[in-house]
């Protein structure tokens, strides 16, 4: 019996760690990591202050989205790409900035690439996350709300 009891204590005390694994880190991983993810690919998408003539044959040619013509989706994802990260990584407008990088990953996944869901099933946990818990303090969101006295 005392055999069971250790083992239950041992394994009670190692999910006591893992319940003490602060939000705050979970969601400044996330805004980190997801926001990388897009603003990579967004790079893809320009030089310099321009959009490549690959990416609108990209739009034009593999990547068809129904009821949004080419040129307006090339110009739609690389300005969400190269803007949503940047306010996740500042914490500013989180939860709207994962919630348009969540509508592009289902499009993406249902429209252009539909056999990744492994990989965009990964980036939405990270969204969805961010969507459900806030940024944590490491973010212009938490300041804000704090200034405001919330």
């Amino acid at each position: 019996m005392s055999n069971q009891s250790g083992l239950a204590g041992l394994i009670n005390g190692i999910i006591g760690l893992f319940e003490r694994i602060p939000h705050d880190l979970i969601a400044v991983l996330s805004r980190f990591v997801v926001g990388l993810i897009f603003w990579q690919s967004g790079l893809t998408k320009i030089d310099g202050f321009s959009i490549k003539a690959s990416t609108f044959f990209l739009f034009a040619n593999d990547f068809k989205l129904p009821f949004v013509p080419p040129e307006v989706a090339a110009y739609m994802a690389t300005a969400a790409e190269l803007t949503c990260p940047i306010l996740l990584w500042i914490g500013l407008g989180t939860r709207f900035a994962a919630t348009a990088l969540l509508v592009m990953t289902l499009v993406i996944e249902i429209f252009v690439f539909p056999g990744s869901y492994l990989t965009h099933g990964l980036w939405a946990i990270g969204l969805l996350y961010l969507m459900k818990y806030g940024p944590g303090v490491l973010s212009a969101d938490h300041f804000i709300k704090q200034s405001r006295g919330g």
